[in-house]
């Protein structure tokens, strides 16, 4: 279901806990599972709890819970846009409308050549740094203006 290579790095998540807590290691292992298939198929979020010891329903618990975890395919770019209090006094809902209206899509959706996603986001712990995104659950980008929307869908146009 996993290649060897995400195993193994799940097996270093797992050996920083006892060996009766190897549960411990769920988001982690979760995370790795979806940068290899690109989201948690059903199957894969099984298959974690299955090798981590757990029951699937407590890995689906979490993988629901947490909005970096995506249920659905994505586009190969997801990008998620803070819209919580002080982003949005700071221009968090300006940043969103223009990402939408860039890509012509609404939150959820992605574009039609499958290259991005647009999601709402919660609150990422930048407030000093608003309106901020973040670009496939890796990169913050902060204080985004248009031009800076535009230089990272550039960028990411290319990839």
């Amino acid at each position: 279901m996993l290649s060897q290579e995400s195993l193994q790095q799940i097996d270093r998540e797992i050996a920083k806990y006892p060996p009766d807590q190897k549960q411990s290691a769920v988001m982690s292992a979760l995370r790795i599972a979806q940068v290899e298939k690109g989201w948690l198929p059903k199957e894969v979020i099984e298959f974690v709890a299955d090798y981590l010891g757990m029951p699937a329903i407590a890995a689906y618990e979490v993988a629901s819970f947490y909005n970096m975890y995506d249920l659905e395919p994505v586009g190969r770019h997801k990008i998620t846009v803070c819209t919580n209090l002080p982003c949005a006094l700071s221009g968090g809902v300006h940043a969103a409308d223009y990402l939408k209206e860039k890509l012509g899509i609404d939150f959820n959706e992605t574009t039609p050549d499958g290259k991005f996603t647009l999601k709402e986001g919660e609150c990422m712990g930048a407030c000093g740094d608003a309106p901020v995104l973040l670009v496939n659950n890796h990169h913050m980008c902060s204080w985004m203006t248009k031009e800076k929307i535009d230089q990272i869908l550039a960028e990411l146009e290319d990839k």
